[in-house]
């Protein structure tokens, strides 16, 4: 185990690609660069709140002494270490952006990880970077406590993701305008330390398409390959590869559905070239299922990033990344057809997936239709999505319409009415009738069933709650989730296996969220 303060980081990506070596802070475009060194700006009093104690383990980080924490806060670095920021591109809300850039991210380097290579450290409201644009690099405790928990949550999820290393208080204020409707207010600022193998995005290889920086678009693809697919031998790598990402990205998606996680802004910036979830800013998970639901106010009223349409947004943003390699390829065709391939892969795993929710012992002839209509009754009775799927794991074998009906009605947000109560007893029973015909145990399904299906989740209520108690001073709640999150499939905490109160509903930053942060 190595303090962060004793060890030395490696400086591959610096030393690889061009980067802008001024320090110059001043927001501005950077063409022919792929980073801009950047410096952490001091913060006033430093404090640790979080620190993740099973990440550090794997990454044989020592628990941070008052040095670490003074790295952990930007206040100090090693001689080792190079700061910089990422420049990238991207499109929001389906619309280019041009030059993006990491506004309040600094990398200071990759700390290397006996036989597995090495990991980027990040921190995450450090201060400005050139790519700050108008903001001021900061970020918010709000935010930064969401980022934490989510993040090590959907690791401990099974769901591929970034992860944060710790949480750290500033000692500043911070002006934020939550919802961008002019009641700006100061916040505490806090900063996370987050990691991951790499933080490259969709909108890395964006912005030198759009440069036409076609030399260094190669060289970036290349050492995408052999840095992170190092397995991939066949003669023309670039297509292989973005096969592979166009199958990692499907699988996270599928993932993301598997559990109700809404990402809330999936921008091309926002899409990780290694299949992770990364920037977790408005995001939540569906208490009610609805397939329509964003908790992004900036996604409103298209809903473009809701949680229905998150594998359709991943396929347009695979095109993106498609035609920003595409002046590496002399014909297209087969980038294209490997592009239209996304759907029926998509497709193999979103059902696999909802079998083993289901407890199904495989994908059987009719079994699509009775997931179909099961999306279709939930759509119709919006139940805790969570919840419902802990209770049909319960489900009696031979329930009938009244059993079924009492069974479910912890789940319930509001009582169906007659007609989509005869549509979930239908539903249900065609289920029985197929959970029958497995050739597996009930034992063994249920089992399938529990692996798949949480029964804890990080529901955006919590968080709130467990804010406005860090933002006093207090920190039991915060506590508690940072445990519950560590066995979600576990019946352990299940003080927090309720309904969402009703009081949620209309709470600003509980029910609604936007990307200031």
């Amino acid at each position: 185990m190595d303090n962060l303060s004793t060890k030395d980081f490696e400086k591959v990506f610096v030393s690889t690609f061009a980067g802008d070596h001024s320090g110059n802070l001043q927001p501005r475009q950077t063409p022919g660069v792929l980073y801009s060194k950047t410096n952490p700006t001091p913060v006033a009093k430093p404090a640790l709140l979080a620190w993740s104690e099973d990440l550090a383990a794997e990454l044989g980080i020592s628990e941070p002494n008052e040095q670490d924490v003074q790295i952990l806060s930007g206040n100090m670095r090693t001689p080792s270490m190079y700061p910089y920021a990422n420049c990238y591109a991207g499109h929001q809300f389906g619309n280019w952006a041009g030059q993006l850039g990491d506004g309040r991210a600094i990398t200071l380097g990759e700390w290397p990880v006996s036989e597995k290579g090495s990991i980027e450290l990040q921190l995450k409201g450090a201060g400005p970077t050139p790519y700050s644009r108008r903001g001021d690099g900061r970020a918010v405790l709000r935010s930064s406590i969401r980022e934490y928990l989510m993040s090590e949550a959907m690791h401990y999820l099974g769901i591929p993701t970034t992860r944060a290393l710790a949480l750290v208080a500033t000692g500043d204020q911070v002006l934020r305008d939550m919802f961008y409707d002019g009641r700006t207010a100061f916040e505490p600022g806090a900063i996370v330390m987050r990691t991951a193998p790499s933080f490259l995005r969709f909108g890395s290889f964006e912005m030198l398409a759009a440069r036409q920086e076609t030399a260094q678009l190669q060289q970036l693809t290349d050492w995408t390959i052999d840095q992170f697919y190092p397995h991939i031998t066949a003669e023309n790598k670039t297509i292989s590869w973005f096969k592979e990402v166009l199958d990692r990205t499907a699988a996270l998606i599928v993932e993301w559905l598997r559990v109700g996680f809404v990402h809330g802004v999936m921008n091309t910036d926002n899409m990780s070239v290694l299949g992770l979830t990364i920037d977790y800013g408005p995001y939540s998970f569906l208490d009610d299922y609805d397939p329509n639901f964003t908790p992004n106010t900036t996604d409103l009223p298209g809903r473009r990033y809701a949680f229905g349409r998150q594998h359709t947004v991943a396929y347009w943003n695979l095109g993106c990344l498609a035609s920003a390699i595409a002046p590496l390829f002399e014909n297209t065709d087969e980038l294209s057809a490997a592009l239209e391939d996304y759907k029926t892969i998509y497709l193999e795993k979103y059902y696999r997936m909802m079998g083993n929710k289901l407890g199904l012992d495989a994908i059987r002839e009719g079994d699509h239709l009775l997931i179909d209509d099961l999306e279709e009754t939930l759509d119709r009775i919006k139940p805790d999505m969570t919840i419902f799927f802990q209770l049909l794991i319960t489900l009696p074998a031979d329930a009938d319409a009244e059993v079924i009906l009492q069974h479910f009605q912890p789940s319930f947000y509001q009582e169906p009415e007659q007609e989509s109560q005869d549509k979930l007893i239908s539903t249900l029973s065609s289920y029985l009738s197929r959970i029958r015909r497995n050739e597996i145990s009930a034992e063994a399904s249920k089992t399938l069933m529990r692996a798949n299906n949480p029964r804890f989740i990080l529901r955006n209520y919590l968080l709130h709650q467990a804010i406005q108690e860090m933002e006093k001073g207090e920190n039991t709640l915060f506590l508690k989730l940072q445990e519950a999150m560590k066995t979600p499939y576990s019946a352990d905490h299940d003080e927090f296996f309720k309904l969402r109160p009703e009081w949620a509903i209309t709470q600003p930053g509980s029910s609604t969220l936007s990307c200031s942060s």
